[in-house]
């Protein structure tokens, strides 16, 4: 395997020249035309180097773990019926149904019952149908083909960002020679994380994932939900593992959240943009609630271009930029631009944290499906050669949890063997 993509993604984002690393196993693990493999090699590889877990990275381990919900047992349906691809009058649209409410809007839009949507889809153009839907506060995305993306739409814009964005908010926070509350970076402890205390406002893949792979290295994640909103319960059984969990209504109960900041050194969220620093949780408020705060924002389309604002998820990316593109379309074989993003959020809130730790201040990561999706394409394409299965007996594991006893595949890189997934808020809402 080349390492030009992760020697380049290494230097920028600390600055350094990338330290030795070695692959194993096959890059052809996956079908496809994008190189997804290679890039799930790359992401697990930049944030096992960073935790300082090893220099190994098993190549068919990285690319299952961007399928890791397919490797539950018992296993977890993704999917409810209204969510998929739907022909319209003029090419394809991609609903996503998955979210009880987000099903009401599509309806909604469309006028109809659950089982006229394809009709009724059908006799419209893509576009009408993914800008009725959002307007109704749902999910769509119209399939554009990589030229329209590019100049239609934000991609230009979003080419402009970088991928994992690093950068010093505040310079109040002292500069410190630990990475987390109390444990000196690299250790003592039972990984590079211990001691860091990460808030996980987090939902569905990308944001979670990245929460787990922090936990995997040592950190004491927290996640914080809410007992009014809508839980896909089988990503928690996926991305759940490693971490706590405790429900807080930011309507009601906004000094809970306050009191959980001051003790944080991470605030990991995957809120649209704006949505939190409405509501006094933005960057800079967090920075001046806790100085030397790392805070870490994902979102789906960019962070500074016209479709900031758009509600978005893997699915619907794909279909927007171009990855998809076909008829019918033909999406990427596991759900990357989520993986690839929680991966690159772990890498990034770690190299923040050594940033804080020699520097000083406070920092924001910031990265997007949408940004990930054009490295994911810069990579280029995958060679045509036979898809060679990989045996993922050997990454297997079995853990107790509040859901039974799970079958799953273990975290590529981990240093310690986290705890089972817990049920939504089951914990207190405070750090122990």
């Amino acid at each position: 395997m080349n390492v030009d993509a992760l020697a380049a993604l290494w230097q920028e984002v600390t600055g350094e020249p990338l330290p030795p690393v070695t692959f194993t196993g096959d890059e052809h693990v996956l079908p496809g035309r994008y190189r997804v493999a290679h890039a799930a090699a790359v992401c697990v590889a930049a944030t096992t180097l960073a935790a300082d877990a090893g220099s190994k990275v098993h190549i068919g381990h990285a690319a299952e773990a961007f399928r890791s919900e397919r490797h539950l047992r018992p296993p977890a349906d993704l999917w409810t019926p209204l969510s998929g691809d739907y022909r319209t009058a003029d090419g394809w649209v991609r609903l996503h149904a998955n979210y009880p409410h987000h099903a009401a809007a599509i309806l909604r839009a469309l006028g109809v019952p659950e089982d006229g949507v394809r009709a009724e889809a059908a006799r419209r153009r893509a576009v009408d149908v993914e800008e009725s839907v959002l307007a109704e506060g749902g999910a769509a995305a119209a399939m554009r083909t990589r030229e329209e993306w590019l100049t239609d739409g934000p991609g230009a814009a979003i080419r402009t960002e970088p991928l994992v964005a690093i950068e010093r908010i505040d310079e109040t926070g002292q500069r410190d020679s630990v990475v987390g509350a109390q444990r000196p970076a690299n250790g003592p402890g039972p990984a590079a994380l211990a001691g860091v205390r990460v808030l996980d406002l987090t939902h569905v893949i990308a944001g979670p994932v990245g929460g787990r792979a922090l936990a995997a290295h040592g950190a004491d994640v927290l996640h914080v939900g809410a007992a009014h909103l809508p839980v896909l319960e089988q990503l928690v059984l996926d991305t759940g593992f490693g971490k706590r969990s405790c429900h807080l209504d930011l309507r009601a109960e906004p000094d809970r959240l306050r009191a959980l900041v001051s003790g944080a050194d991470v605030f990991l969220q995957s809120y649209r943009p704006g949505a939190l620093a409405a509501k006094g949780f933005g960057a800079r408020d967090l920075a001046a609630m806790r100085p030397g705060i790392v805070v870490v924002e994902l979102a789906a389309y960019g962070h500074t271009g016209p479709w900031r604002d758009r509600r978005g998820f893997d699915s619907l990316v794909q279909m927007s930029c171009g990855i998809a593109a076909g008829d019918p379309p033909a999406p990427l074989p596991v759900q990357a631009l989520d993986h690839a993003t929680g991966w690159l959020a772990a890498f990034g809130t770690i190299a923040a944290l050594r940033r804080r730790a020699t520097e000083g201040g406070s920092w924001r990561v910031r990265l997007s499906l949408a940004r990930t999706a054009e490295w994911l394409h810069d990579l280029g394409r995958r060679d045509d050669v036979p898809v060679r299965e990989v045996d993922v007996r050997p990454f297997l594991d079995e853990t107790d949890s509040d859901f039974g006893r799970l079958t799953h595949l273990r975290v590529p890189g981990a240093r310690i063997r986290p705890a089972g997934p817990r049920r939504p808020g089951r914990d207190p809402a405070e750090w122990w």
